[in-house]
């Protein structure tokens, strides 16, 4: 990166920043965590010669900070995928339960958009359909970062609300769902595709609530695979060039994904599942009414901190499901 003309060819460098950052977050904590077990040790040798309870204290803290450390190595060890390390296409659906179903899906882009920020990822949205009443029918987004697919293929799945809707003039308790859907982004796909024969090109006018963002032609692009019925749009860009080569890369995207499904059960199952987007296929339950609760059917991780999820705390559920793979992995 320090070479002169490191900048000449764009992309090239592009790829090796994106590399670099790749390595920095998994060099870096472990240089940070070994420095910190340099000073608990000056710490313990501090307290061979008498007792002192602010040393004590601080070094208390220290170990519990070195633990979670460690932890999150642990994790790093599991995130091995041949794509983990990639950046990803995240998707949201909205499925059974009309206009709650889509507001549910616009709660869960919320939820999404705020773990993405707290952990320094960087979000591109690539289309996005309003509902009719509220919410959203769905949305793609290119999520940029370390190990962004290893972390988010754990959220693939069926997502299922309990609670009073809001949309219910006598206040009755409703259950909705959607589902999160998640793709590498790659840029050598080893995958035939016969743009002519095999795929399906629409163009149309980027949907919104209105303001600049409203393009005035078609621009935006939707591919279909006919062979296989996957699909993919896009709708970001003004230039309807731009949004179909991002379109493409989505479409090879999930056809490699759907190649890798049929050697992988679970994956499999996942998206054989994808036409019934309701009842028996959650992956995690969100439960505001009548008790407070999150459930992963997975893992069985429960935390009555609904707040503390809808606002982006899900790493706990993250975890849980790398562990379990890794588990099912060694059975």
């Amino acid at each position: 990166m320090a070479a002169h003309n490191f900048w000449d060819n764009p992309e090239a460098a592009r790829q090796t920043v994106k590399k670099l950052k790749s390595l920095s977050a998994v060099v870096e904590p472990v240089r940070a965590a070994q420095s910190k077990v340099d000073d608990l040790g000056a710490m313990i040798e501090l307290l061979a010669d008498g007792e002192d309870p602010e040393v004590q204290l601080e070094l208390d803290e220290g170990l519990g900070k070195l633990r979670r450390d460690v932890d999150h190595f642990e994790l790093l060890t599991l995130l091995s995928g041949a794509n983990d390390d990639r950046d990803c296409y995240f998707n949201i659906q909205a499925g059974t339960g009309g206009a709650d179903a889509c507001d549910w899906a616009e709660i869960l882009l919320r939820l999404y958009l705020r773990y993405f920020e707290r952990n320094d990822y960087e979000v591109e949205e690539l289309s996005m359909r309003h509902g009719e009443e509220a919410g959203i029918q769905s949305c793609s987004l290119l999520v940029r970062g370390p190990y962004a697919y290893g972390y988010l293929s754990c959220e693939t799945g069926v997502h299922r609300l309990v609670r009073i809707s809001p949309f219910s003039a006598q206040g009755k308790r409703e259950t909705s769902f959607a589902s999160v859907d998640v793709q590498p982004e790659l840029d050598d796909i080893g995958i035939e595709i016969d743009w002519e024969q095999d795929v399906r090109e629409d163009t149309y006018r980027a949907s919104g609530k209105g303001g600049q963002h409203v393009n005035k032609t078609s621009s935006a692009v939707r591919l279909t695979h006919l062979p296989t019925g996957l699909a993919a749009q896009c709708q970001n860009e003004r230039s309807q060039h731009k949004n179909r080569a991002t379109a493409r890369k989505m479409l090879m995207a999930r056809l490699y994904q759907a190649e890798q499904a049929k050697r992988d059960t679970e994956l499999a199952k996942i998206y054989s599942e994808k036409g019934q987007i309701g009842w028996g296929n959650a992956i995690r339950s969100y439960f505001l009414y009548p008790e407070q609760r999150v459930k992963d059917a997975r893992t069985g991780v429960t935390t009555s901190n609904t707040q503390g999820v809808l606002d982006g705390d899900i790493q706990m559920f993250i975890n849980a499901e790398l562990r379990h793979r890794a588990a099912a992995r060694h059975k």
